[in-house]
């Protein structure tokens, strides 16, 4: 399933966030760029290290104007209980959605059926809801928060920059290009 230029599913989950419960909606997820990262489950071994990762890059994500979501099929007491026990996910200040139905890790078609956990995809959402990078792994691979900033600054960039496209491996300052048939052939 393509995602790329789709809305984002409609959902309705409880999520742990800053020590408490809460809901949240893909209504209430629109307005701000946001990054939904899932992951297979609670207490396992590669998604620790990559939710630790977004969490060290969160506040430079908040800055850019981005809020990210975590999610996996756990339920959002389940995501309590590992942020009251691990290190690596105390760190963690951003929502952490539950999905113990599989409904937003079907509708981002990630959910590996036979298992009943997601595959390790990262999606960036535009401020309407509309998915702008879409990334799916296997489970033993693990993702870089900072190459998602990177991602989220092309995002932005080409947002706001009508006619211009970064190219392979761009950086926020660097060039960017134009297409047109002048570059034809020409890179």
């Amino acid at each position: 399933m393509n995602m790329i230029n789709q809305s984002i599913p409609e959902f309705e989950t409880q999520a742990f966030h800053n020590g408490e419960f809460k809901t949240v909606t893909s209504e209430d997820v629109k307005g701000k760029w946001s990054i939904f990262m899932f992951y297979p489950a609670d207490f396992t071994f590669v998604c620790p290290t990559e939710l630790e990762d977004m969490a060290k890059h969160y506040s430079e994500l908040q800055g850019l104007g981005v809020e990210v979501y975590s999610v996996s099929t756990d339920t959002h007491f389940v995501h309590k209980a590992w942020h009251d026990t691990s290190e690596a996910i105390g760190q963690i200040n951003y929502p952490m959605l539950g999905d113990p139905t599989g409904v937003i890790t079907r509708g981002f078609g990630v959910m590996i059926e036979e298992d009943g956990v997601a595959l390790r995809g990262t999606f960036l959402a535009d401020p309407d809801g509309i998915v702008k990078v879409c990334e799916i792994h296997d489970l033993g691979i693990g993702r870089s928060a900072k190459d998602m900033v990177r991602k989220v600054k092309a995002a932005q960039y080409v947002a706001t920059h009508d006619g211009e496209v970064c190219p392979a491996a761009w950086e926020e300052g660097e060039e960017t290009l134009t297409p047109s048939l002048d570059l034809v052939g020409k890179i």
